[in-house]
């Protein structure tokens, strides 16, 4: 189930990012969930870390545990750097489509506050 989660957190990043209308409600949830999956997979990366060194440590590991480890964090590493890196551009283009947001509504308020006074 997880994988399907993610899958579709993933999915719907890439179509934003790639300029499908969404609105601040859920450019803000997307933003909390991957914020939510980049921690989750931080954890687990480093937990498969310490879990590694603890078996290169014991001389009594198995070599099938030891390449256990190193592929869940061959499978773990990748999809870090690719949430993370998707969460940083959207912030970016959240901004950016925020500020130019309070730039139109400035400008749609200027004409009107004139000719108030």
């Amino acid at each position: 189930m997880t994988g399907t989660l993610d899958f579709a957190l993933l999915t719907r990043l890439r179509e934003v990012l790639g300029d499908q209308p969404a609105t601040e409600t859920e450019l803000r949830t997307l933003t909390e969930q991957a914020d939510a999956w980049a921690r989750t997979l931080q954890a687990q990366t480093e937990s498969s870390e310490r879990r590694l060194e603890a078996l290169a440590a014991d001389p009594g590991a198995s070599l099938t545990e030891i390449a256990d480890e190193l592929r869940r964090l061959a499978r773990l590493r990748p999809a870090l750097t690719e949430v993370t890196g998707l969460l940083g551009e959207l912030e970016s283009r959240t901004r950016t489509w925020r500020t130019t947001w309070l730039a139109n509504q400035s400008e749609r308020r200027r004409p009107g506050a004139r000719s108030a006074s």
